[in-house]
């Protein structure tokens, strides 16, 4: 049992918080005794952050291709680079992008990407919860789809075993994966009770080519193949129509916004936020990748995505601090079905202790709005997942191993 002592709790002044296997088992005033004690002074306790969308290894081209526009970074560096991952590169790649996130707070997050047993592998040696996608691409060549799907179940049902792991499908896109993969997609997640992983609208030209080619927009497309549902995670989602949005709400699709990568990619516009909160989308936030962000921390992003609202729509009222900062916990939670986001008893006990005393953090005014346009990774402290101890005084055991693993599997894999 973890008995933290005296910290400030969201919505309450102080008190104290039972940790018993993997659970909140109290909170309040509590007289306990635990096999550990934290001495929670000064420190906030918050519930564990959710990345709701990335693609962990990726953390390996942090830096290697800035300042391009999406298509070329895509097809001039990003993929010509991941032509040479392997196994061991991924495995890696996702260690160094777990423990930063943990040292950020975050304690969920959700993938896409190769190789996805060694990223399952590594997220559950370092102790932190995701959601993990098999990417897949079949470039419309029906071949290769079934390559695809059979490696992408075979998976699906490896993953499952995992307790701190969700499985899903990760079809990567409409102009990667054909209407049939997509299907195909859709009907293994439902099989295996499984979330999909998906990359929609984007950038316009992906909404301009695909109605050339369709004749119809595609999110209209997606309703009518049956792979719109409340398993689905569409990334990005910035180029939709009004008439799109509702379409997504009613199908109870999960939109992960993703504002860092967005403005640095120039994806041409922000996210209608205001139509998504007006139909009721469940609107969750994510980082995407280091190599297009270019860091993994959850209190950046959710400052940006405030920010980016405000100034895009002329409206410094749109996205207050308390709607983005369940973005981060709540939302999020209820997307990936996890009985978290909240420090509340019966929920899981997936903890974070920021430090108060930060310069960030002081004078201290209002904790949620510090937390959503002040703080940043520096502010954490302490981070429990699955009531266990993962970051402890902002250190994770054998992270230095893990730096420079990937300094020199990074180097090898953009040699020329």
């Amino acid at each position: 049992m973890i008995l933290i002592r005296n910290a400030r709790i969201l919505g309450k002044e102080k008190g104290n918080i039972l940790v018993e296997d993997n659970k909140i088992v109290a909170v309040g005033d509590i007289v306990d005794k635990s096999d550990v004690v934290i001495d929670a002074e000064n420190l906030a306790a918050i519930p564990g952050l959710f990345n709701s969308h990335t693609h962990a290894a990726m953390v390996l081209f942090r830096g290697y291709a800035d300042d391009m526009k999406l298509h070329e970074w895509l097809q001039k560096k990003i993929w010509p680079a991941e032509a040479k991952l392997n196994a061991k590169a991924v495995y890696w790649g996702t260690k160094l992008a777990c423990i930063e996130m943990l040292k950020g707070g975050t304690t969920f997050f959700n993938d896409m990407y190769f190789f996805s047993e060694e990223v399952a592998r590594a997220a559950s040696e370092c102790g932190i919860r995701a959601c993990i996608a098999s990417a897949f691409f079949d470039f419309f060549n029906k071949d290769l789809l079934e390559e695809n799907i059979k490696r992408v179940e075979k998976e699906v049902k490896e993953i499952k075993k995992n307790p701190l792991i969700l499985p899903a499908v990760g079809p990567h896109a409409v102009y990667t994966v054909s209407l049939e993969g997509l299907k195909r997609s859709a009907e293994i997640a439902e099989k295996y009770d499984a979330l999909i992983h998906f990359h929609l609208a984007e950038t316009e030209k992906e909404v301009v080519d695909f109605k050339r080619k369709h004749g119809e927009g595609i999110v209209k497309t997606l309703d009518n193949i049956g792979f719109l549902s409340e398993r689905l995670v569409a990334a990005h989602s910035v180029w939709l129509e009004k008439n799109e949005i509702e379409i997504l709400a009613k199908r109870k699709v999960n939109v992960a916004h993703c504002p860092t990568s967005n403005m640095k990619l120039c994806v041409g516009k922000a996210i209608d936020y205001r139509s998504m909160r007006e139909f009721g989308v469940n609107f969750c936030i994510g980082t995407d990748s280091a190599a297009s962000n270019n860091n993994l921390d959850m209190f950046e992003e959710m400052r940006f995505a405030a920010l980016l609202q405000k100034f895009y729509y002329n409206d410094p009222t749109l996205m207050k601090a308390e709607e983005v900062f369940d973005t981060a916990t709540k939302n999020a939670a209820k997307a990936f079905r996890l009985n978290a986001g909240e420090i509340a008893e019966g929920k899981l006990a997936d903890i974070v202790l920021v430090n108060l005393d930060n310069l960030n953090l002081v004078p201290g005014h209002n904790l949620i709005s510090d937390l959503v346009y002040s703080a940043n990774s520096s502010c954490v402290e302490t981070v429990i997942v699955d009531g266990k101890i993962v970051v402890e005084n902002g250190y994770f055991e054998g992270e230095e191993e893990v730096v420079e693993k990937v300094k020199k599997i990074a180097l090898d894999l953009v040699k020329g």
